[in-house]
């Protein structure tokens, strides 16, 4: 069972960075193209950002584009979100997901396609 443990959420000014990392245990993540998503307080959970297993192919929600980027080292078996810039609309708590896929260069960004998820780190961001 693949289990994955989010940190580095945490208070922030706007303007400044964060970088939240997920890491995956027992299985291996480079089998798994991975998502990271939002949810903030009376609203859906949204996706921000998913990378294929390889790492190469990335996607993006408008919203983020140019201000976070999502990677992954499948050697430490972990993915992270750079956050720079941050807005106080970016506050919410961040999940990251897992999704199987025999497919090395696919992303999946529906929600619905994703069968693991962390328990979610808080990023907060004053203004």
């Amino acid at each position: 069972q693949l289990q994955l443990v989010e940190s580095g959420g945490g208070l922030v000014q706007a303007g400044g960075p964060l970088r939240p990392s997920c890491a995956a245990s027992g299985r291996t993540l480079s089998n798994y193209p991975m998502g990271w998503f939002r949810q903030a307080p009376g609203k859906e959970r949204e996706v921000v950002a998913a990378i294929s297993r390889s790492g190469i192919v990335t996607n993006y929600a408008d919203s983020v584009k140019g201000r976070l980027t999502i990677s992954r080292d499948n050697a430490k078996n972990t993915v992270y979100l750079q956050m720079n810039s941050l807005k106080p609309e970016d506050k919410a708590v961040y999940y990251c997901a897992a999704t199987t896929s025999s497919l090395r260069l696919i992303v999946v960004t529906n929600t619905g396609e994703y069968d693991y998820w962390g328990q979610g780190t808080k990023v907060t961001v004053s203004s």
